[in-house]
């Protein structure tokens, strides 16, 4: 395959004739009974507030003029046994087309039929319309559905090839049917698009939203660069923004067309994104300390009370007296926990009664939380965590700590805050 790409005849495509849609000059072939022809849906990026690349998609008509679905085209090729053939003319058609396009720097994402990426005679083909246009294989994403692979393995070591090449690999529809993190280990692909399902789980059910970024942090703690496909709204937009995806692509940003995007009017999109995400966060955090600001007080008063001597059991009723505040508790300088948690509320034992088995926190050592390490880190001064999954009862929590010296010790007192649902969706 190598020597296939590096070594294929250079010869200009045939049966490939100029077409005029809106203005713009553009290749088209015949097929049997249907005309082909590319459109190009730009891909954004949310950071530099412009297209970055363009994902080539096949437009088929039939002799009376009327579309053609693109998946009915490649399934009736699949039936004549013709898949690759149109397929490589699907890609071919393509290159010409974004070579027309002017693009001078953005990625051309072209969808790769998994077998073809095998076939010597394909990747020639390939080869000699990159050579022809002048397109190097920098500039060429190809994307790879996991649902259409039945030799995975094989074809992870093809697209592992081709990236030694220079090619970039787009791992696509990713989080549909029966996606696993498996295949990005596999295929190790550059880029992980997100298949629109996820985000509209993310647009429609509370906690698909709070999964989706970090989701995309774990992408990112891997290495892959994160695309979110389909989206259409505006709601959709801010998810995918305050995700922190990398880039987007979808309908609300920019439809498929013959020509190259309107930047400035993505740019402008794109800025009212950021500004609305800013405005959110803001108001949020303001929320957020105001909710925080009576557990803070108490909490520092009985730190003060523990650094006087005070029993642990004696200086938490003021804090555990407020709405939601679940449980007081006291760490060493180790992170290990001395004593039991102190609980007031009456409904509390119910509630963990479930978790019997690490509802006895004594001796338990907590040095990997944050609250631990930031308290550590700057003594004397009250800490709040971002919420998180308490052990306690796999509920949403935040932690409140504060170091402070009790005779020669150093010791970390603790105070957990049930941070409801409800709630923590108007922070």
């Amino acid at each position: 395959m190598m020597s296939a790409l590096q070594d294929a005849p250079v010869t200009p495509p045939a049966g490939f004739e100029l077409d005029m849609v809106s203005g713009l000059q553009r290749y088209a072939l015949r097929h049997r009974e249907l005309t082909f022809t590319s459109v190009f849906q730009p891909i954004f990026s949310l950071a530099h507030l412009r297209a970055v690349g363009y994902e080539g998609l096949l437009r088929a008509h039939d002799a009376f003029d009327c579309p053609v679905p693109p998946l009915d085209v490649f399934g009736e090729a699949s039936r004549q046994g013709e898949l690759h053939h149109v397929d490589r003319l699907a890609m071919t058609l393509h290159l010409e087309n974004f070579k027309m396009l002017g693009a001078e720097r953005e990625w051309l994402f072209l969808n790769v039929h998994a077998g073809a990426l095998t076939e010597s005679y394909h990747a020639a083909a390939f080869a000699a319309s990159l050579s022809r246009l002048a397109l190097p294989p920098r500039r060429i994403v190809l994307e790879i559905h996991e649902d259409r692979i039945h030799d995975f393995e094989r074809i992870a070591e093809e697209a592992r090839r081709f990236r030694e090449l220079g090619f970039l690999i787009a791992l696509d529809d990713f989080g549909a049917g029966d996606s696993n993190l498996e295949r990005v280990w596999q295929l190790d692909p550059d880029i992980v698009k997100i298949d629109r399902m996820m985000l509209s789980h993310a647009a429609h059910r509370t906690p698909a939203a709070a999964i989706l970024p970090g989701f995309v942090a774990l992408l990112h703690e891997a290495g892959k660069l994160v695309l979110i496909e389909g989206v259409e709204t505006e709601h959709e937009a801010q998810l995918a923004f305050a995700s922190d995806a990398d880039f987007v692509q979808g309908f609300y940003f920019g439809r498929p067309a013959a020509g190259p995007a309107d930047s400035g009017y993505a740019a402008a999109r794109i800025g009212e994104l950021a500004a609305h995400h800013r405005s959110e966060t803001e108001s949020r955090e303001r929320r957020r300390a105001a909710r925080l600001a009576p557990y803070l007080r108490a909490f520092a008063r009985a730190g003060e009370r523990i650094a006087a001597g005070e029993p642990l059991e004696e200086v938490c009723w003021n804090f555990l007296a407020l709405d939601h505040a679940a449980r007081c508790f006291l760490l060493d300088s180790e992170g290990r926990q001395a004593g039991r948690n102190i609980v007031l509320r009456a409904d509390r034992p119910g509630q963990e009664a479930r978790f019997m088995p690490v509802a006895d926190a004594e001796g338990a050592n907590w040095m990997r939380r944050p609250y631990f390490r930031a308290a550590m880190e700057m003594p004397d001064r009250v800490h709040a965590t971002k919420p998180y999954l308490s052990i306690n009862e796999a509920l949403p929590c935040v932690t409140i700590s504060l170091a402070i010296r009790v005779g020669e010790r150093l010791c970390v007192l603790c105070g957990d805050i049930d941070w409801i649902e409800d709630e923590a969706s108007m922070e």
